[in-house]
């Protein structure tokens, strides 16, 4: 993949086109999909401003926003004005349904853009594709995330260790870098994390617990470094919520063998952890920095 730097001049020339997604065309490849009619640019985005006042000043990033946790606050900051840039990995179909639902319910722009955002090149090429898409980003929320088949550490290689650190830690920092560079007048950051953060996950996954561990302190820091400068950074732990991730592990019905031990005796539901977040980046939340919403049920 290319930064945007890289694209040919007749790209950006191009007027939006009807689509759902847009991959930037690669140096060794041929054109990727063009822009759709949810980009605003030019004399357009300037109507836009003027129509839409205030929710422009919205403008939200969500990594790993084409299922589970991410989709669920896509659709509910949608409902609450944001303008959205999805990013998703693989799942380009779940990715198009997505934008293609939000657009037919609410009046706001959704794009989405692939990138895998544990690789640094790719991660700058998706903040430039939504700064000329959509606009700079004002909200971002880290959801992307990554866990493997279930093992002690006893069997853990180094190759896996690596790759759970890659995808789940050095992702957030990427991002969590190239927002503050564009959000010059504030703006607010949400990094989702687990409750394995602080179950540790034994016998199933150390890796994706301590990698989850390394986010908090990640927003922690993260919060006292940008306080001063109006941006706000929190948290949400979300616990057994009845996503795909849990397939990825090998065990899709997890969250049914574990709710008896949750005090609540269930799992929960992406759209519970999404109101969490949507919380975290409002207004509502402006003396909320550094510090963490659990969505676990109690446990």
């Amino acid at each position: 993949d290319v930064c945007s730097s890289d694209l040919p001049a007749s790209y950006h020339h191009k007027e939006p086109a009807q689509c759902g997604l847009f991959v930037a065309e690669h140096s060794a490849m041929g054109p990727g999909v063009a822009p759709e009619d949810g980009v605003i640019s030019g004399s357009r985005r300037e109507t836009r401003d003027k129509e839409q006042g205030a929710s422009m000043n919205k403008q939200v990033l969500i990594t790993g926003g084409s299922r589970g946790i991410g989709a669920a606050t896509a659709r509910y900051l949608a409902g609450q004005g944001y303008h959205l840039c999805l990013n998703y990995r693989h799942d380009r179909a779940s990715a198009e349904a997505l934008v293609a639902e939000i657009r037919a319910r609410h009046p706001v722009s959704c794009i989405a853009v692939q990138a895998d955002v544990s690789v640094e090149t790719e991660v700058v090429r998706l903040f430039e594709e939504m700064d000329a898409r959509l606009g700079p980003v004002t909200h971002l929320v880290n959801n992307a995330g990554r866990l493997q088949p279930q093992m002690r550490v006893l069997e853990m290689s180094a190759e896996r260790i690596n790759q759970t650190l890659t995808t789940n830690v050095t992702s957030c920092f990427l991002c969590c870098r190239e927002a503050v560079r564009r959000m010059t007048a504030g703006g607010a950051i949400v990094n989702v994390s687990s409750a394995a953060a602080r179950l540790g996950s034994p016998g199933e996954y150390v890796d994706y617990a301590a990698a989850k561990g390394a986010v908090d302190v990640l927003t922690r820091g993260l919060s006292l470094e940008l306080a001063a400068q109006g941006i706000r950074v929190n948290g949400v732990r979300p616990g057994f919520i009845y996503t795909d991730m849990h397939a990825d592990g090998g065990e899709p019905g997890r969250v049914d063998r574990i709710k008896g031990n949750i005090p609540l005796q269930r799992g929960g539901q992406p759209a519970e952890v999404a109101t969490a977040i949507a919380w975290l980046l409002s207004d509502e939340a402006s003396y909320a920095t550094g510090t963490f919403i659990d969505v676990a049920g109690g446990r």
